[in-house]
């Protein structure tokens, strides 16, 4: 059961015609953007559909056109998760706004989540019946319903036309097609439209997100550059010059490397004076060292014989002459 599942997984990638496809042949709709679900009353009857009983339908609004009544749906959904200790996140204050891409990645995750638990089918579940205990459902299912009985009728009249005009003259009989075949093309430019504006949303949402997501890295590079135990390394100077420079300014990069270099040659000069003044001081210690070795040498040398001297007299040796 796919209760969370991550950014990358394959159901973030189902198309919104396949999506659209799936809520109307699961509850029996009419919807034509994914977008029309933001009431939130279509979440719960798909959670109703996966799981019978488990939503109070007497509490769902489709008739929800505010965003309190859209909450108040929203809030019948978020206690069925509880009940089935479902932890998935539920962004109410942009679902109810309408946005194509929002909208989009929810229905998504819902499509995920009723298809693991359901396995694609849901048998033996009347959502027009289950719907008339809503507020709303009844007018719901009857806006479903006549668009189909419209493509019926306007399917059947060129052929019970000329079945009432039998005894009309063919030219004024042939004349009716071409007046009534210029509304589907209309309508067909209409939709035309309206799914590239739906597609041009989606691509603003998403530029928006992206947008959003990098300006928010730069905002915690600029605050980590500002600390005042780094503000001076030559490596955050060069970030900060590259995070405050112009549009037009395009060797920015190049400076930045430069100071960089410059820095670290700096520092090896410095490293090596260093490493010379150390080895100066310890040749000299060295010297010094030596020099005191040798004196106390001579000095316990002068020392020893002095003392084999008086050894030598003490002993009344007969070397010894008076």
């Amino acid at each position: 059961m796919a209760t969370n599942i991550g950014m990358m997984d394959s159901a973030y990638f189902v198309g919104r015609s396949e999506i659209l496809a799936w809520i109307n042949s699961t509850l029996q709709l009419n919807l034509s953007k994914v977008e029309e679900a933001c009431s939130g009353a279509v979440h719960c009857q798909l959670m109703d559909a996966a799981h019978p009983g488990m939503v109070p339908m007497h509490k769902v609004n489709f008739d929800a056109k505010s965003e309190y009544d859209m909450i108040q749906n929203y809030k019948v959904l978020q206690d069925v998760f509880n009940k089935l200790k479902i932890t998935k996140h539920i962004e109410v204050s942009k679902l109810v706004k309408g946005r194509p891409l929002d909208n989009l990645e929810f229905m998504q995750w819902m499509k995920r989540y009723c298809d693991s638990v359901s396995g694609c089918g849901h048998h033996n579940y009347n959502p027009m019946e289950r719907r008339e205990a809503c507020k709303g459902g009844k007018d719901v299912s009857k806006k479903s319903a006549p668009p189909q009985s419209a493509r019926g009728t306007t399917t059947t009249a060129p052929k019970s036309h000329p079945s009432r005009r039998g005894d009309a003259p063919p030219p004024a009989h042939s004349t009716g097609p071409p007046a009534k075949s210029v509304k589907p093309s209309s309508n067909a430019s209409v939709s035309a439209y309206d799914q590239q504006i739906t597609e041009l949303k989606l691509t603003m949402d998403s530029l928006e997100k992206e947008r959003d997501f990098y300006f928010a890295k730069l905002r915690d590079i600029e605050i980590l550059c500002q600390s005042p135990n780094i503000s001076n390394l030559p490596a955050i100077e060069a970030i900060t010059r590259i995070l405050y420079a112009s549009e037009e300014d395009a060797s920015i990069v190049e400076e930045a490397q430069a100071m960089i270099l410059n820095q670290g040659g700096v520092l090896l000069s410095d490293n090596v004076e260093e490493h010379k003044i150390k080895t100066d001081s310890q040749k000299r210690k060295s010297i010094i060292n030596l020099d005191v070795d040798v004196a106390a040498s001579t000095i316990l040398s002068s020392r020893q014989r002095v003392s084999f001297d008086s050894d030598v007299h003490c002993s009344e040796s007969p070397l010894m002459t008076y």
